[in-house]
């Protein structure tokens, strides 16, 4: 599992009229491998939902979702299973199949949302417009 976990201040995204948009929080872009299981998500959600990289007083990282108030938009994205160390073509020979990756993106939701319930999702295997205000820019990358 790979996932890129961004600070923003807004966020949404679409799929023809379909929209879910998000205040000040997190835009997490998911890839799921080959490989990947329930407990990869079950650990990707807790570290996720536990970051304290939101600003405190002083200025340092050191408040939370908890403690912010703040929301996470998950989005599904294959391509970050992809390789372009080769070639000028993208491999995606590690990124898990389509119908298994659908249920393990759905079951790292619902960890996701028991971990903090302030959750919303991207839209599976669909052509999307994502717009974002990423705040600072703050953006890890989480690998398992």
């Amino acid at each position: 599992m790979k996932a890129v976990i961004q600070r923003v201040r807004r966020a949404s995204v679409r799929c023809g009229e379909l929209e879910a948009t998000i205040g000040p929080g997190l835009v997490v872009l998911v890839g799921l491998e080959t490989g990947d299981t329930e407990a990869t998500c079950a650990w990707a959600a807790a570290k996720i939902a536990g970051l304290r990289i939101f600003q405190d007083g002083e200025g340092k990282m050191n408040l939370g979702l908890q403690d912010t108030g703040g929301e996470i938009l998950a989005i599904s994205q294959f391509t970050l299973a992809g390789s372009i160390a080769r070639g000028r073509r993208p491999s995606f020979d590690q990124a898990m199949a389509p119908d298994a990756a659908r249920v393990l993106f759905r079951k790292f939701l619902d960890q996701l949302k028991a971990q903090y319930p302030h959750v919303k999702a991207g839209f599976f295997q669909e052509h999307m417009e994502v717009d974002l205000v990423n705040d600072g820019p703050v953006t890890f990358i989480l690998e398992r």
